[in-house]
């Protein structure tokens, strides 16, 4: 029995390393890819870290290269192939539900100009959707000649915004494409960004987080010793922005926060409060971190894009006139915080043709919450085309996900997939 048992266990370790070795033979293969095994997530056969040579400018490759690093997690050559669009970094593998849902292989892109997939010299005349989804596009053609299956795109936030465009590029590379919580922004400072606080939640819960506002403002002067000895502890440090101008921007940012993130209003800090309270709430939902040094270092290539082509927010200031005292009232405040304070126009022309092609675009599926901010600037819902649109109630930022919709808006998902692509998910939990 033990020798049966044996032999069992040596032909099908035989067949594993077989198959490891098939696919690495495959990468092998493959021009201008580097490879690497890294562990094997649950439900799959193998997994690689790999770093993709890219031309700076895809339509001048002689002006230079760098590697962007991907994620190759493996399960099989027929199986359908989800390409993860990042927005920002990947520093390490992560396996999504639309990878899962559909039993899928998975590669996921760490987006040009973060963190590993950077040039030695940031020139970023070259971050822009033609070259962002180029790199895509080249990352598919690759792995076309690996899987023969249907392919899915889908990312999430900036992600999904960067999900809609490659579309928008390259209609023909992926059956489906599946944007979470994605923006499409027509401008600068989108105005739709304003309606939607105006307008979102009880005027009791908006009520209260202006009055929260004000009061962070006029008590300024007690709050923000509190607040240094908290970025001291934190290591922030204040060189883009002073201390004071970092703390006047969070106080504004506050409403986008909290409904992108679908807070309770029951716990906005009332009159009766004490300080400590007002503060740790602030700490809890805004914080300082957003507008130090390390963050506008580590999002520069998002707020280029933000403020060029992408479009993003800005702050209404009318209702802080007499408390904001490093903020200029005359303008609008921007939520972009160029890098190095560099002066670059904002062209929207490509975001707009974007926009109307959406409405004739098909085999998009759209999943926003309906208490997040963003979702003021989603793909707007049409009849010219056989794409599907969600604003999951209750839900925001971090919960509009396939797990979290009612049985009746999953399974109508999970049909309509089936239905693009010929195969059959399993519907799980």
């Amino acid at each position: 029995m033990m020798k049966y048992i044996a032999l069992f266990l040596f032909f099908g370790l035989s067949n594993y390393t077989y198959a490891q070795d098939a696919l690495e033979m495959k990468l092998f293969e493959l021009p201008d890819v580097i490879f690497k095994k890294i562990d094997t997530p649950d439900g799959f056969e193998s997994a690689y870290e790999l770093k993709i040579k890219q031309p700076i400018d895809h339509n001048s490759p002689d002006k230079g290269h760098f590697y962007q690093r991907v994620f190759l997690s493996h399960r099989g050559y027929d199986n359908p192939t989800a390409i993860i669009t990042n927005g920002y970094d990947r520093p390490s593998n992560n396996i999504t539900e639309v990878a899962t849902l559909l039993e899928a292989n998975q590669i996921n892109v760490e987006h040009r100009y973060f963190k590993e997939s950077s040039p030695d010299s940031l020139d970023y005349d070259y971050l822009n959707f033609e070259q962002i989804t180029a790199d895509l596009h080249k990352i598919n053609s690759l792995f076309k000649e690996i899987y023969s299956g249907k392919w899915i795109s889908t990312g999430i936030s900036k992600g999904g915004t960067t999900t809609i465009f490659y579309r928008y590029f390259y209609p023909d590379d992926v059956d489906v494409s599946i944007p979470y919580v994605a923006p499409v922004n027509l401008g600068r400072a989108d105005q739709r960004i304003y309606d939607f606080l105006d307008n979102i939640g009880t005027v009791s819960c908006r009520k209260d987080i202006y009055n929260y506002q004000v009061r962070m403002l006029k008590k300024a002067e007690e709050i923000k010793p509190l607040l240094k000895w908290h970025a001291k502890g934190s290591n922030l440090k204040f060189n883009y922005l002073t201390f004071d101008e970092a703390y006047e921007y969070a106080i504004l940012e506050y409403p986008f926060s909290f409904w992108q993130y679908g807070h309770d209003c029951n716990k906005i800090p009332n009159s009766e409060d004490d300080i400590d309270k007002h503060v740790q709430h602030f700490i809890d939902l805004v914080g300082l971190g957003f507008y130090a040094d390390r963050a506008m270092t580590g999002y520069a290539s998002h707020y280029y894009q933000s403020g060029t082509e992408m479009g993003y927010y800005g702050y209404e200031t009318d209702d802080f006139k007499g408390l904001l005292k490093y903020l200029p009232t005359t303008e609008e405040p921007s939520a972009v915080f160029m890098p190095n304070k560099m002066e670059r126009p904002f062209d929207g022309t490509l975001t707009t043709k974007v926009y109307e092609w959406t409405k004739t675009a098909n085999n998009m599926i759209y999943i926003n919450g309906a208490l997040d901010t963003w979702s003021a600037t989603a793909a707007p819902p049409s009849d010219d085309n056989n794409s599907l649109y969600y604003f999951l109630e209750g839900k925001h930022h971090a919960t509009a996900r396939i797990k979290n919709m009612t049985e009746t808006e999953r399974s109508e998902l999970v049909n309509t997939l089936k239905k693009w692509l010929n195969s059959e998910p399993e519907h799980k939990p």
